[in-house]
């Protein structure tokens, strides 16, 4: 008896032990296996969350390609468009449609002068550039035209023009802003010239050479034209101001865009040069007078 239950214990006690071992054998494995398996679930849940992401973009990508719903397309198209108007930039010629046309005056002329000489001349300069009211003729009150202006304020053309003998030079010259405003100024002057030789003074299908020997051909009373190619024939002495009593600016005349001499940069700048080239000395010198038509 006393064998087997030492025997019975004792294999009682070896089994309790190996029992015991098992158990720590599982417990260090478990934290092994749960430290392999724990980022192997990371793994899976980022995979999980970029998949879930792909998805929702291809379909937000479908429904754009495919458009919105039908309801709110027709909404859409039941609903009046509102267009925005874009604001036009006014021109010129829309200020001077809607300006009411006023007939220019010798302050005009003054202050484009005086503009225009700002920044070129010292003030001394410039007080000595401004004329005098008796350097101007009247001026056009837009009721004239050409022939019954000129009728006006040279009252003795008949007496003028017969006193008139030199070549290269004029009496009266008529300053315009096209050549085809001076073909219709030369048609206008018809009732007024009587028999005074007229000469067209652009540069328009005339050679320049033309010109000058037209003038050293004959005498000749009125000149017609363009500030540019008057300056120019002066340049060249092919024109002389020596005998020029009277000079016109068509002044209040407006093109298609309704702009007038003045208001077109090129020609402005021509008629300037033109006054600076020896007309305002003369002004000065009460040898010349200036209408503006």
């Amino acid at each position: 008896m006393g064998d087997d239950l030492g025997d019975d214990w004792w294999t009682q006690g070896g089994n309790s032990d190996a029992s015991e071992s098992e158990e720590e054998t599982k417990r260090e494995k478990r934290p092994r296996e749960e430290i392999k398996t724990q980022p192997e679930k990371r793994k899976r849940n980022v995979a999980e969350k970029t998949n879930k992401a792909k998805k929702k973009k291809k379909t937000h990508v479908q429904e754009e390609a495919a458009g919105p719903p039908e309801n709110e397309t027709e909404n859409k198209s039941s609903q009046p468009q509102k267009k925005r108007k874009k604001k036009k930039k006014k021109t010129i010629t829309d200020v001077l449609a809607a300006s009411e046309p006023k007939p220019g005056r010798p302050a005009d002329l003054q202050d484009l002068l005086a503009q225009y000489f700002s920044d070129k001349r010292s003030v001394i300069e410039q007080e000595e550039l401004k004329l005098q009211d008796s350097c101007f003729l009247s001026s056009n009150d837009l009721s004239h035209t050409l022939s019954s202006y000129l009728k006006q304020v040279c009252p003795k053309w008949a007496k003028i023009q017969k006193q008139h003998g030199e070549k290269s030079s004029v009496v009266l010259l008529v300053v315009c802003s096209s050549a085809l405003r001076a073909i219709d100024l030369i048609k206008q002057l018809t009732t007024f010239k009587g028999e005074a030789r007229v000469i067209k003074l652009f540069a328009k299908h005339i050679k320049i050479e033309e010109q000058v020997k037209l003038l050293q051909r004959g005498v000749t009373h009125v000149g017609v034209g363009t500030p540019g190619r008057i300056s120019a024939l002066i340049e060249k002495e092919g024109l002389s101001l020596q005998a020029l009593r009277f000079l016109v600016l068509d002044w209040n005349w407006r093109d298609v865009k309704l702009r007038r001499m003045a208001d077109i940069p090129e020609i402005k700048l021509d008629l300037l040069k033109l006054l600076e080239s020896g007309v305002l000395a003369a002004c000065r010198e009460n040898r010349i007078k200036v209408g503006l038509f």
